[in-house]
């Protein structure tokens, strides 16, 4: 484990360790790969969020991911999706799924579920999923009711998210628009199993890699692990790690991967889907945003309730999508004036979503 110097743009190398700038991915599945697990309970944002990291990625492409079990989409880490690779998902939710299992606890309780509901539900899942069978959240509620379970609203909710933490059931391919559940075991081959030690290890140095320079709070609150287990994960990667002191607070990240990340030219701007790994994987948000967003954070939520306007790697502002007819309108919502250099990567960032999406971008600035 090394140490290295002060001299470190975190926001900056972020960027790059996330792939955001830099050589980018051939497939949707490597970048789910190199980040371990993409945040993704807006589906069309986490789609985006791995076209930005593929070179040359359609939207199209992430659904076929998802439709063919490369990519899979399930509650694991912390009580939300993450679309997670088939060769990964079963050593993550035996790392994880407990502690979200216990945090789900008292929501549970308030819902009278309990674990002989949980059992007698996942039989009832079990049978209707069986043979290949992919069925939609409503078609499988009918199932339960139908022996006799109540499922409905959040109590629905809570059963499937229980059975995907239990390792029964995961994403299945869309139908339409609609999204299915199928079951694991006929979604993804047996995996790897992997002491919780070594699991531990693994997490973190896939972290520090794709996600530094980050803080240990940080990988704690990504991964939902306590901060004791973060430790003992950094301490079993630690040969792969190597660690820098920025203002105070010790950032670490993969060995020999920390250097001041090349410029281009010119300012790197995005326009990150809300939940982006880049922002959403760290409990401090400091290094990511830009002077003067602390306070509009406080003094105007709206700008940045939706999706983030990035300027090489720190937040000046927000976005939201609109549909038109035929067209995509991304209304911005700056906090300070661009630059005419800014502003034209701004257009060829849109341009970038126009190309993913197949469809018209039109940029509309709202004050």
């Amino acid at each position: 484990m090394k140490t290295t110097g002060p001299s470190l743009d975190v926001a900056r190398e972020r960027l790059r360790n996330q792939r955001l700038i830099g050589a980018p991915f051939a497939t949707p599945e490597d970048v789910v790969g190199w980040l371990g697990a993409v945040q993704a309970q807006d589906y069309a944002g986490a789609k985006w969020a791995i076209g930005q990291r593929t070179k040359a990625c359609r939207e199209a492409d992430v659904e076929q991911a998802c439709r063919d079990g490369r990519i899979l989409r399930t509650h694991v880490m912390r009580p939300t999706w993450h679309f997670v690779l088939p060769a990964d998902i079963r050593w993550l939710l035996a790392l994880t799924a407990p502690g979200v299992r216990a945090r789900m606890a008292y929501y549970d309780r308030k819902l009278a579920l309990d674990d002989g509901v949980f059992r007698r539900s996942q039989v009832v899942l079990a049978r209707a999923l069986a043979g290949g069978e992919a069925l939609t959240r409503e078609e499988l509620g009918r199932a339960l009711a139908a022996a006799g379970i109540e499922a409905s609203g959040q109590r629905l909710g809570h059963i499937m998210m229980r059975a995907e933490l239990d390792a029964l059931i995961a994403s299945g391919p869309r139908r339409g628009k609609q999204f299915t559940y199928a079951l694991l075991d006929e979604r993804a081959p047996p995996g790897r199993a992997l002491a919780r030690d070594e699991a531990l290890a693994e997490l973190a140095g896939r972290y520090f890699a794709s996600h530094g320079p980050a803080l240990p709070q940080d990988f704690a609150w990504w991964s939902g692990l306590t901060v004791g287990d973060a430790k003992r994960g950094i301490e079993g990667a630690a040969p792969r790690l190597a660690s820098a002191s920025v203002h105070g607070k010790t950032y670490w990240f993969a060995a020999g991967a920390a250097r001041r990340a090349p410029r281009s030219g010119g300012a790197t701007v995005h326009l990150l889907p809300n939940y982006d790994e880049v922002i959403v994987a760290y409990r401090d948000h400091g290094p990511s945003l830009a002077p003067g967003m602390p306070q509009t954070f406080k003094d105007r939520p709206e700008v940045v309730a939706n999706h983030l306007i990035v300027v090489d790697g720190r937040v000046v502002g927000g976005w939201r999508r609109r549909e038109a007819k035929g067209a995509m309108i991304a209304e911005t919502m700056l906090v300070a004036r661009l630059g005419a250099a800014e502003g034209k990567a701004l257009r060829a960032e849109a341009d970038r979503l126009q190309r993913f999406l197949g469809m018209p971008v039109k940029l509309r600035a709202r004050v």
